[in-house]
């Protein structure tokens, strides 16, 4: 299960890490991660989550999990208590334009971004999900697997699946045939159904390999 045992880490580390005007012990460590990178639809999104004092309920403390192994009824009543709490909370997206002319990563990285700068503060410190870095306006650390890790980055990735799914839901209603209410925009079977039946739409990445193909047949017919 998560804890805060990173964060603390961070706190430890040398004060030349943190912002000269901060002192470490009250440093705002920010914990980083995505929903999205692998859907064939819909933006990337990205949630940025700070802890003041990391502190947090003990329901949440036990609760806060990496996103991919709580349910959806779970992942709803956690965000819902997130924004009741006193964690700072941002999100960014990165549309599907950005997707298919920057690339996922790059997306994801100015997604990232722009949940930092979401914040109603600028952390001093950051824990990133996953293996890369993405520049940002304070030093950060990419930790691996950092959603069963981290307590922060968890909560992060709650806040991002959330969002995203809200989203995708909100785009099922306007093309219902793709099943993304169920899949968030994954290569389901019902999605990959839709596309035979419908073909792309504009919510789809047309830089992602089955979506070329997909173009490439209709242009031959």
């Amino acid at each position: 299960m998560p804890d805060f045992s990173r964060e603390r880490r961070a706190l430890s580390s040398p004060a030349d890490l943190f912002s000269p005007k901060t002192e470490s012990n009250s440093a705002l460590i920010a914990g980083i991660d995505e929903a999205g990178r692998g859907p064939w639809a819909g933006p990337v999104v990205a949630g940025a989550v700070i802890f003041p004092n990391l502190k947090l309920s003990d329901g949440l403390a036990k609760n806060l999990n990496d996103s991919k192994k709580l349910s959806r009824t779970k992942r709803e009543t956690l965000f819902k208590e997130l924004f009741a709490s006193d964690a700072l909370i941002g999100i960014g997206t990165a549309s599907v334009e950005e997707i298919d002319r920057l690339n996922i990563l790059k997306a994801t990285f100015l997604a990232m971004r722009r949940a930092v700068d979401a914040l109603p503060v600028c952390p001093t410190f950051a824990l990133v999900d996953g293996n890369k870095v993405p520049p940002l306006p304070c030093p950060a650390e990419a930790v691996v697997k950092g959603d069963a890790l981290s307590l922060s980055i968890a909560a992060a990735s709650i806040v991002a699946k959330v969002t995203r799914d809200r989203l995708m839901d909100d785009l099922a209603k306007e093309f219902p045939w793709y099943g993304w209410e169920q899949n968030a925009g994954y290569g389901t079977k019902t999605h990959q159904n839709g596309l035979k039946l419908h073909g792309i739409c504009i919510h789809h990445r047309k830089s992602y390999a089955p979506i070329q193909r997909i173009i490439a047949e209709s242009q031959k017919n």
